[in-house]
């Protein structure tokens, strides 16, 4: 795999390649087959691809009755219309009797495009992750997030898969094995530990490169499943090194900081910081602007440890 890739291009082959193994996957898109790439799959299928328009509402009810009879609808579209406009069809007639609906949600998080508030979605994982029932993955890279469909498509049961628009960094080879609700290791370290979820995590890694350029050792690890979440990989890598940076590229409010930190202060309280977007909306930019606005690139992830180890040192 190249050292970059876009998840919107791993999604379109990967339902292709499940669409071989199985007869019963279907896709449903709203309108947005060119964008989230769901285009390539028609191409392939043309009768197992539904184009729904733009009428969430109607494609998440269509999903669940499709899984019904024994299909496994795919859905293609923007998180933001996928979490918002239709949470009460999801809630009624998804979750609520657990159907077998794989929600692909993409351009998830800030970087969309120059689309704006509008089309960004920075709260989804709060809101999934209290929604009864569903499994909520938000998957680091290209190889990552093939790995999670696969996963996806054989697990029964409502999914959420986060997916970015952009290339990001491809930091897994063709050894790893993604397990639903553990935690990854991506980096040993002594001095604090940084958790991170989706493509923050690969600027976590980046962070922790620029702390061990100044003395300063950080164990990385990679939480992709916020639900289930893996309560003793939290709690060990907590153990290791006695303090904690969260980082999201997502509200701090409801996602993986607030995660962590209900598992640590049930099973073993820690100091923490919570590191992504301080409740606030996005805005249209260039993702160099963008990330720089909201605090989210390596070196502000790398301020936050900085932060936290002085004032317990």
């Amino acid at each position: 795999m190249p050292e970059s890739v876009a998840m919107r291009d791993v999604f379109a082959n990967t339902l292709v390649e499940l669409a071989g193994q199985y007869p019963n996957l279907v896709v449903l898109d709203g309108d947005l087959a060119n964008s989230t790439r769901a285009e390539v799959f028609e191409q392939h299928y043309p009768d197992r691809f539904l184009e729904m328009g733009i009428a969430e509402q109607n494609l998440m009810g269509v999903a669940a009755g499709l899984a019904t009879v024994g299909l496994i609808p795919w859905l293609s579209s923007f998180a933001v219309f996928l979490v918002n406009r239709d949470l009460d069809q999801l809630r009624m007639v998804v979750a609520q009797p657990n159907l077998n609906v794989k929600i692909g949600a993409g351009y998830a998080g800030l970087f969309t495009a120059r689309t704006g508030k509008t089309h960004q979605e920075v709260s989804d994982l709060a809101v999934m992750r209290a929604m009864p029932h569903l499994t909520v993955v938000a998957p680091a890279d290209g190889v990552e997030a093939r790995l999670v469909m696969h996963a996806a498509t054989a697990s029964p049961g409502p999914w959420y898969v986060r997916l970015v628009r952009d290339p990001t960094p491809v930091i897994f080879d063709n050894s790893y094995r993604y397990v639903p609700g553990q935690t990854v290791t991506l980096r040993q370290g002594t001095d604090i530990t940084l958790f991170g979820t989706g493509v923050q995590s690969v600027r976590a890694l980046q962070a922790a490169d620029l702390l061990a350029a100044e003395g300063i050792s950080a164990e990385v690890v990679h939480v992709p499943t916020l639900k289930p979440l893996d309560p003793e990989g939290i709690v060990r890598a907590a153990e290791k090194t006695g303090l904690v940076v969260t980082t999201e590229e997502h509200t701090i409010i409801g996602g993986l900081g607030s995660a962590v930190a209900e598992i640590l202060g049930e099973h073993r309280p820690t100091p923490l910081r919570r590191h992504g977007l301080m409740d606030v909306f996005g805005e249209s930019g260039a993702n160099d602007d963008l990330i720089e606005k909201y605090g989210l690139a390596p070196h502000h992830i790398a301020d936050a440890a900085r932060a936290l180890l002085r004032a317990h040192r």
